[in-house]
């Protein structure tokens, strides 16, 4: 039998999986019938799909739901804090991370080391950065959770749909295929399954993580549904939402703000071009208008954020060099993304990763430009351009979204989880 438009029952059944599972990984702990009233589903058509995730340990029963009606009070439902786990790992020009999340979006557990990776070979990075994937994934299985997937956060361009880095300018990599260095934690043996490996722009998913989990739980909204996310430290990139999708482009190179000519005749740019939004914005870009030398900088304060928290001190006691130097970089992020919100008309800005901690000191320059140059305010009362927010989760926002995006295709397609939990080896 097949339902309209040749959709088989067991492809309706799938789906209707995954919406009894996302709606109470949204929403939970809920009861049965706040699941099928929210899904638009009976009862009667609810409980086989519970019964199916419960006994798979997606979901669990927390305890007895208050009265709704007529009968005996049922038993709320959550996800479960075991099974299934998205871990995310960060390959930073200047640090490797991992992290694991649970259905429930709980970090679970966490590893991360400095590491020179400018101008390394992959191989070396990637051996590394396994060991810190055994690690985490030894700690999460002493908690009753496994990888479901595996994302890698990258500062470069990814061809799209593939595991593939074109061109890493800050790593100094060319079409680096990462999944044959990362074989023994995605492909662990002939006799076990090996988890999905997903590859991705490290802007992109700071922008995913922001729209999954932007809001704070305490009445702050997340992001409108079109936004623009601009995520920096060594290098600058951005990454566009659009009605809740990424706009990936062609080849799924969208987003290289970095890139973008803001002083046509100004300084000289790696990427061959002059005048470049990461020659005056970039790590090193205001740390030498600060007055401070990148290399020595690099040597003093070596680590993830270490350079942008030494900005961020000398910026609160007031020192003027760096200050003029935030206040350069604020502008030349305004002239860029003015260019960007003229053509893209989003609902707001997203300041994420280093510079959510140089906020205060960027924005003013950089709302200034955006209200110069953008043709029309997004927003009735407003003077012009569209809001810009600060991102909370700041420099976790990559790494962070990158577990969350190798945990969704559990939430988009439990069928498989269910499958492996009723198969004779499991």
């Amino acid at each position: 039998m097949t339902a309209s438009g040749g959709d088989t029952q067991h492809g309706i059944r799938r789906r209707n999986l995954a919406r009894v599972l996302r709606t109470v990984a949204a929403q939970g702990p809920v009861s049965r019938p706040a699941v099928a009233a929210r899904i638009g589903l009976t009862r009667a058509g609810v409980a086989p799909l519970v019964d199916e995730l419960l006994r798979a340990g997606l979901l669990v029963e927390t305890g007895r739901a208050a009265p709704s009606g007529r009968g005996r009070p049922g038993s709320e439902l959550a996800v479960s804090d075991r099974g299934p786990s998205g871990i995310g790992a960060e390959i930073g020009v200047d640090h490797l991370a991992v992290c694991a999340v649970d259905l429930r979006g709980r970090i679970r557990a966490r590893a991360a080391t400095d590491a020179v990776n400018r101008n390394s070979d992959p191989g070396p990075v990637l051996r590394r950065l396994s060991a810190l994937l055994a690690e985490v994934t030894a700690d999460i299985a002493a908690e009753g959770l496994r990888p479901a997937g595996l994302a890698v956060a990258v500062p470069g361009l990814v061809a799209r749909g593939t595991t593939t880095v074109v061109h890493a300018p800050n790593l100094g990599w060319r079409a680096a295929d990462l999944a044959p260095g990362l074989a023994s934690v995605t492909a662990p043996g002939r006799e076990a399954r090996g988890i999905p490996l997903t590859v991705e722009n490290e802007a992109n998913l700071g922008a995913l993580a922001e729209l999954r989990l932007g809001g704070d739980g305490d009445g702050r909204p997340g992001p409108p549904p079109d936004f623009v996310h601009v995520s920096a430290e060594i290098g600058i990139g951005a990454a566009v939402v659009v009605d809740g999708q990424l706009l990936r482009g062609a080849r799924g190179f969208a987003g290289e703000l970095g890139h973008v000519p803001v002083y046509p005749d100004g300084h000289p740019c790696d990427c061959g071009g002059r005048g470049c939004l990461e020659q005056y914005a970039g790590e090193r870009a205001v740390l030498r208008a600060g007055g401070l030398t990148p290399e020595r900088s690099a040597a003093a304060h070596p680590g993830p954020g270490a350079r942008i928290a030494l900005l961020a001190r000398r910026a609160a006691d007031g020192d003027a060099a760096t200050v003029r130097a935030l206040h350069e970089a604020g502008t030349a992020l305004g002239i860029a993304l003015a260019g960007a919100v003229n053509l893209l008309d989003p609902r707001a800005v997203v300041l994420g990763g280093a510079l959510a901690g140089l906020a205060p000191w960027i924005l003013p320059s950089l709302e200034r430009e955006l209200a110069l140059r953008t043709a029309v305010a997004a927003d009735p009362g407003r003077a012009g351009g569209p809001l810009v927010t600060v991102s909370r989760l700041g420099a976790d926002g990559p790494l962070i979204g990158a577990a969350h995006t190798a945990l969704q295709a559990v939430l988009d397609d439990p069928f498989a989880s269910c499958a492996s939990a009723h198969s004779p080896r499991s």
